[in-house]
């Protein structure tokens, strides 16, 4: 199987590009603030459409066209030219329940940018100076070479556009007013601009064309994070980038529902439907768009809601009645699989977007994404103590101040019991989904770092119940970004192990979501995240999902498949066969730059921090049967392209020759609360001066490891290339040492053996050169 690969694309760097009408209607944006809602979608290839929901007086949202593109992934991006003055912009406007185009607060094209002088600069541009036609369906023509803003030309000034940053069309409801007055109920109104077109010297851009080849892979997205762009741009780019199956798509906890006041507040409401207008209208582009790129797509719900529109009973509560509240800013709430109506409405949110499915005629799967009862990470409170867990639990209720630790056997019941009402809740949701569409496949999505916590062992009995066991649902999907970003592979691979000894699903019934990046800054995390994906594919997985587009495309992730074997890494995790005692020698080598100057001074450099060791094994064949063996092991590394083990005669072992490996031999480092990966080490010399040599190949059996002193007999492990992984981060200022045997990587010096029968029987060793690899 071919290996996965990748780069961060940066910019374009001859890669395939075409050009793009400037203000083609895929690539403009919408933004607004909450609680208000808007979208936009493409109506056709001349024509988009915004969808809005206002709740307040105060209620503005944006229709947006930026000079930088500063959402698609750099290889699909359209140039930067923020000079606008050499073209002109056409289109048809109309419009329902919005501020009408003749009215004052009507739509209003804001310029941002800088003017002739280098100052920054916004001008506003007021549409129905340039329209024709009436106030909700009229052609308004834009010369950028020859617009004014103010209310009437009259009164404004010329806009000097040929330094533009972004431009926005303001769109509000009929009673807008700039203040904070709330509505009754919200206000829906949309506008669409059609038949668009742009003209002049100005008019066109150069847009990236990569079509990356399938690298196997498939993504994962989320509404929350791109509801601002069109579901054409959205859709194009994941299948420009290479991704193919299905698209997972979580449709989101903040801006799906509708919502009524309440109490000055306002609250998440079944009135008018289940999805606000801006969201139907997305989702019902999306699936389209998706149908049409020939991609599939698993609707994902989970249990979580914006915690400031959920009603209060709704939410899990730890023991003193706190909510369940996740690190988000602001936060999210998680709904109480015990309440009727929580689970009644979640219900009817599945329902609603399957049925947006079904009418785009594609397939429907559904997933159930990290459903769980939320842990407090700080202390260890499980929330399974709102009003409804606490009516379901009965006689079943005790106390548990942390599910850390051991626990009693009431404390155990309570997490089964709790498990028992999950399991139920979730079992309610397929069903309904499955009476809505009856072919849809069901999807669990499981959070491992939560529900198989190290630190918890027996919360999996309140958030991976059994009664989520196979054929519960069709399939398992798992995810644990945080073990994978923070390198913890060896967790990975217990927590899947884990997961299906306790569910049952085979490897063809799961799926994989890799990690994501959630800061720019933290790019280097995409190494870790492919190799978690390539490590997900070459275990048979079903299906292996990238999360999520917006930070594929903010940093430029370009995934793609190697092609070939790459020999030059390989290494066989074998010994070298023959014992050849003391007789062999070894060779420390480093390399130093030495200047020497003409009065006899030297200047000295240190090219290598490590030396590096040449041996001759070939004393140790001392029959004709060793040379048989020798010749077959060089014939199986095929020469120099194979690495394997040689036990170094004079320094194989933490400690002194002859004696036997203590867990204080050398160091490891000291623990800072975070860490959970540290690498075996041996020092020669003391102090500051000491030469370290990293230790890659530690005999199996062999490592003990300390803390502060102490041996610990578990709770760590080897997670390979000697790299001890403890399973929790090791205190801050923890002192960590390890003792080991080791053998030395190396690979045979050449590709030929030169072995002569006649001279080896007079007794002449034969060479047999080896060179030690850096891994």
């Amino acid at each position: 199987m071919n290996a996965l690969g990748y780069w961060l694309a940066d910019a374009r760097r001859g890669q395939e590009t075409l050009f793009m009408k400037r203000f083609a209607p895929t690539h403009w944006t919408v933004n607004f603030p909450r609680p208000m809602m808007a979208s936009v979608v493409t109506t056709a290839p001349d024509a988009l459409r915004v969808d809005a929901v206002f709740y307040g007086s105060g209620d503005l949202a944006g229709l947006i066209w930026e000079a930088e593109d500063r959402w698609s992934h750099a290889l699909l991006a359209y140039d930067t030219d923020r000079d606008f003055r050499d073209c002109v912009l056409r289109f048809r406007w109309r419009s329902g329940g919005l501020r009408r185009l003749d009215q004052t607060h009507g739509p209003t094209l804001t310029i941002e940018g800088r003017d002739a002088a280098g100052h920054a600069r916004a001008w506003y541009v007021r549409l129905w100076n340039y329209a024709s036609g009436g106030p909700e369906d009229a052609v308004v023509t834009l010369d950028f070479s020859a617009i004014r803003s103010g209310f009437l030309p009259s009164e404004g000034e010329e806009v000097w556009a040929g330094d533009v940053d972004r431009m926005f069309l303001s769109l509000a409801a009929p009673t807008y007013d700039a203040g904070s007055t709330p509505f009754a109920a919200g206000v829906e109104g949309w506008c669409e601009l059609s038949d668009m077109r742009c003209d002049g010297a100005g008019s066109v851009l150069r847009v990236g064309d990569v079509v990356l080849p399938e690298h196997g892979l498939s993504m994962a997205t989320g509404y929350d994070d791109c509801f601002n762009q069109t579901p054409e741009r959205i859709v194009a780019s994941i299948h420009a980038l290479g991704y193919r199956g299905d698209i997972n798509h979580y449709v989101g906890m903040s801006h799906y529902f509708r919502l009524e006041p309440l109490g000055g507040g306002l609250y998440i409401s079944l009135a008018g439907g289940v999805l606000n207008a801006p969201c139907a209208a997305w989702h019902a582009d999306f699936a389209r768009q998706a149908k049409a790129f020939g991609l599939g797509m698993i609707w994902s719900l989970s249990y979580e809601l914006f915690d400031a529109h959920c009603w209060n009973d709704w939410k899990q509560r730890a023991e003193d009645g706190t909510p369940a509240l996740t690190g988000w800013s602001p936060p999210s709430t998680l709904l109480s699989p015990a309440h009727d109506g929580a689970m009644s409405y979640l219900r009817m949110v599945a329902g609603a977007f399957v049925s947006i499915g079904l009418a785009a005629g594609i397939p429907i799967s559904f997933q159930v994404g990290e459903p769980w009862w939320w842990v407090v990470p700080a202390d260890g409170r499980i929330c399974l103590y709102d009003d409804a867990a606490r009516a379901a639990f009965g006689g079943a209720l005790v106390s548990i101040p942390d599910v850390r630790g051991a626990l009693s056997g009431g404390q155990k019941a309570l997490l089964d019991r709790a498990g028992e009402v999950l399991a139920a809740s979730t079992a309610a949701l397929c069903a309904w989904v499955k009476g809505v569409a009856p072919g849809a496949v069901t999807h669990l999505l499981a959070y491992l770092p939560t529900v198989l916590d190290p630190l918890a062992p027996e919360a999996k009995r309140a958030n991976m119940p059994l009664g989520w066991a196979s054929p519960a649902f069709d399939v398992l999907q798992l995810e644990d970004y945080d073990w994978v970003t923070q390198g913890r592979e060896r967790l990975t691979a217990r927590g899947v192990e884990l997961a299906v000894e306790r569910l049952g699903y085979p490897v063809e019934a799961q799926h994989y979501l890799s990690g994501f990046v959630l800061r720019g800054e933290d790019v280097a995390q995409w190494r870790e995240i492919a190799a978690a994906a390539d490590a997900a594919v070459r275990r048979g997985t079903a299906a292996t999902f990238i999360w999520a587009l917006p930070q594929v495309a903010r940093d430029g992730f370009t995934c793609f498949r190697l092609s070939g074997e790459k020999d030059v890494q390989a290494f066989d995790d074998v010994s070298f066969p023959l014992a050849i005692g003391r007789e062999a020698s070894v060779a420390p080598a480093f390399s130093t730059q030495v200047v020497e100057s003409v009065s006899g001074h030297e200047r000295r450099s240190s090219d290598w921090a490590d030396a590096r060791l040449s041996f001759d094994a070939g004393p140790g064949v001392r029959s004709e049967a060793d040379m048989a063996a020798l010749i077959a092991f060089f014939r199986a590394r095929r020469g120099a392209a194979r690495g394997f083990r040689f036990t170094d005669p004079y320094d194989d072992r933490s400690c002194g020759m002859g004696e036997a490996p203590g867990p204080l031999d050398q160091r490891l480092g000291l623990g800072d609360g975070v860490r959970t990966a540290f690498p075996l080490q041996r020092f020669y010399g003391a102090g500051e001066e000491a030469q370290v040599r990293r230790i890659t190949r530690p005999v199996a059996g062999t490592i003990r490891v300390a803390v502060n002193g102490a041996e610990m007999v578990g709770g760590w492990s080897h997670a390979g290339l000697g790299m001890i992984a403890f399973d929790a981060a090791p205190a801050e200022g923890a002192v960590l040492t390890a003792g080991f045997r080791f053998d030395v990587p190396v690979r045979f010096a050449e590709d030929r053996l030169d072995i002569n029968r006649a001279t080896f029987a007079a007794g002449e060793a034969p060479s047999v050169p080896l060179v030690e690899i850096r891994e």
